[in-house]
């Protein structure tokens, strides 16, 4: 991977998070993780222009953690309303009450500490329920093990909604590579998801991250994310593993206190009818990705396994009687505008599509791996790009096993140029 590649999804998620907070604030505070993924994915795309691959990252964007804010403004004022031990009462209309008792930054910190066990703590900082950017907590715990950051964040999120499963499902193995990862549904009707994983997805550095996401039957969500290290990146790793277990993890997670300061957030205004709508790019959705990929490959082709993510991303793994070989593609919308980067040294077919190709080593801890891939994009306004990748292993995190993908370069060119993908427009 290029230097300039090594870019943290964390990153993408932080800008575009920020851009939306800044947007007049109307945008829902938990639909910030699911779009900051979103756009964290197209932003890497864009980024890795100039070496034309990179579909690999687009499925790490955000696999594992919640969206977790710095505390860039950790001085703003906090309202000085102390929080109640209460549940806001429902309104005559069914709805919760606005004046729900709120919590202050220094609140949430005095509560986290309360549910640790005895140790010291440094750079702590917290921004209370009534935040425009949604209430979070952070601090860095020593055990007498090691410091390790542990962070908490809040939010709101629909029930049953494409979010929630993404919150609370673990993530794929031939997407992410993670030690371990369970998700339950709780007496209560919640879901708890626990996951052990990497702060660094390619592995580069021995950072881990281990986080637990709760979201209630009324859509409360909960998470905390802690490190064997006192910063999430860039600080050695101080301590083998972060240090809350699982079990402990589950405890500070479903602790009802933090039940009371979601539903103390301010529910978001509701735009004026006289407001200009904000447009979002169409998403094209994983399973149709996924099912023309499979239908698109070669005969000779086992399909032994396939995955992939709620939208744009697929993958299959095939084997052709000589070893597995990993394929995955990326579709979507909205990537007209870097054409002249994508495509400057590729070529242009008679019906205006761009295409480029890339032979190259694979992207992640992988020895050995090689990465194959055919760039295209269809003329027209709506952007329309499809990115096929091939690998000469199963999984981009292990050796290769192979000499060469289970594709041609031919093939692969043929599988994104098939006029199927014109039924996903």
């Amino acid at each position: 991977m290029l230097e300039n590649d090594r870019q943290d999804p964390f990153e993408d998620r932080l800008g575009a998070a920020l851009r939306d907070a800044g947007d007049g604030f109307e945008a829902d505070r938990a639909a910030l993780v699911t779009a900051g993924r979103t756009r964290g994915r197209r932003a890497l795309l864009r980024r890795r222009a100039a070496v034309v691959g990179g579909v690999a990252g687009v499925a790490l964007a955000g696999v594992g953690g919640a969206l977790v804010l710095p505390a860039d403004d950790q001085a703003a004022p906090a309202r000085s309303t102390a929080a109640s031990a209460g549940t806001p009462k429902d309104t005559p209309n069914g709805t919760a009450a606005a004046a729900a008792a709120a919590f202050t930054g220094d609140d949430l910190l005095r509560e986290l500490k309360g549910l640790l066990q005895r140790g010291t703590y440094g750079e702590e900082w917290g921004r209370g329920s009534d935040h425009q950017l949604g209430p979070a907590a952070h601090l860095v715990y020593d055990d007498g093990a090691g410091a390790a950051a542990i962070g908490m964040g809040f939010a709101r999120v629909e029930p049953g909604s494409a979010q929630v499963r993404e919150l609370t499902a673990c993530p794929d193995h031939n997407v992410t590579p993670y030690d371990g990862c369970t998700s339950d549904r709780l007496p209560d009707g919640s879901t708890l998801r626990l996951y052990q994983g990497y702060e660094y997805p390619d592995l580069r550095v021995d950072t881990k991250l281990w986080t637990a996401d709760l979201v209630t039957a009324k859509g409360q969500h909960v998470s905390v994310s802690e490190w064997n290290s006192p910063a999430e990146k860039d600080a050695p790793v101080s301590r083998d593993e972060p240090p809350l277990s699982t079990e402990r993890l589950r405890t500070l997670v479903t602790a009802g206190v933090w039940r009371e300061v979601v539903d103390a957030i301010p529910e978001s205004p509701k735009p004026s009818r006289w407001a200009t709508p904000r447009t979002e790019r169409p998403q094209v959705s994983g399973k149709s990705v996924g099912d023309t990929l499979a239908a698109l490959l070669p005969r000779k082709l086992d399909v032994v396994a396939r995955g992939g993510q709620e939208s744009e991303y697929a993958y299959v793994v095939v084997d052709d009687g000589r070893g597995r070989s990993l394929v995955q593609i990326n579709v979507q919308y909205g990537m007209g505008d870097v054409a002249g980067q994508l495509y400057a040294d590729g070529e242009t077919l008679p019906d205006g599509t761009r295409v480029a190709t890339r032979q190259g080593p694979g992207e992640k801890a992988g020895s050995g791996v090689v990465m194959w891939t055919v760039d295209t994009l269809r003329p027209g306004p709506t952007g329309f790009r499809v990115v096929i990748s091939a690998f000469n292993t199963d999984d981009q995190n292990k050796d290769a096993t192979r000499d060469a993908p289970a594709l041609t370069m031919e093939q692969l060119r043929q599988i994104a140029l098939s006029t199927e993908w014109h039924r996903l427009r």
